[in-house]
């Protein structure tokens, strides 16, 4: 079995599609119950993004998202990027005179 952790001179990365219970969990804010809830999700399939992951996984927002892959986790060897998170909806105001 091929290991899901590979080392950088700048950090150490963790693949969620092969990473094991215990590397989760040691992962500064992912629980016990949250990694349940993430491993069951990836029984169903391996996750493509992190958008999917978001999308499948209650409890994973943008916040949370972030400082997982800060702290070097990676979807499909892919770190996080507040760009491709959907943003809020914002309306220009209307100016009535």
């Amino acid at each position: 079995m091929a290991t899901s952790v590979a080392t950088t001179a700048e950090t150490t990365t963790l693949e969620i599609n092969t990473a094991s219970r215990a590397q989760l969990e040691s992962l500064r804010g992912l629980g016990p119950a949250l990694v349940e809830r993430l491993l069951l999700a990836r029984q169903q399939g391996r996750f493509s993004d992190w958008a999917q992951l978001r999308r499948r996984v209650r409890g994973v927002g943008p916040t949370l998202a972030q400082q997982l892959s800060a702290q070097g986790l990676r979807v499909a060897g892919k770190a996080w990027a507040a760009e491709s998170a959907p943003g809020p909806t914002v309306s220009s105001p209307t100016q009535t005179d």
